[in-house]
């Protein structure tokens, strides 16, 4: 009986490029960095997603500025390194560090896949609306 299921059912073939199958708001893709509201890094150069990584994959260095709070002046992560085990995104205590629902990310040239502050800052921005909702998804089942 199952047998006839599989053959004369209905399909499950999706056509790749122009169809997607469905993702958990908790996928762990690229990685990206977050902004308050009024523009500002979320990032407060604590360090811990840098202790937590198993795989050694984030630099950070930091300094303090003129009002005494500290920010990063450069956040790397190396994505041939990332095991993407999400331990980063746990352990931020302002949730900066997000691991977006984006896995469609390719390389092409040497060194591309050492992600700067800028470019990790600049996505988060591109696909805030949506974090913003998985976040909300994600905080129903805590």
């Amino acid at each position: 009986m199952l047998a006839m299921r599989y053959f004369f059912g209905p399909k499950a073939t999706l056509n790749y490029p122009s169809e997607k199958g469905p993702l958990s708001p908790r996928f762990r893709g690229e990685h990206v960095l977050r902004r308050y509201p009024n523009g500002e890094e979320r990032c407060i150069a604590c360090k811990l997603c840098e202790a937590v990584c198993p795989a050694c994959a984030i630099t950070i260095e930091s300094e303090e500025r003129a009002d005494g709070t500290r920010r990063t002046t450069r956040y790397d992560i190396d994505l041939f390194k990332c095991i993407y085990c999400g331990f980063c995104e746990e352990s931020c205590p302002v949730d900066s560090i997000v691991e977006t629902r984006i896995f469609e990310f390719h390389f092409e040239n040497r060194g591309e896949h050492v992600i700067t502050k800028e470019q990790l800052l600049a996505v988060g921005d591109k696909y805030e609306k949506q974090l913003a909702a998985d976040r909300a998804a994600d905080a129903k089942y805590r």
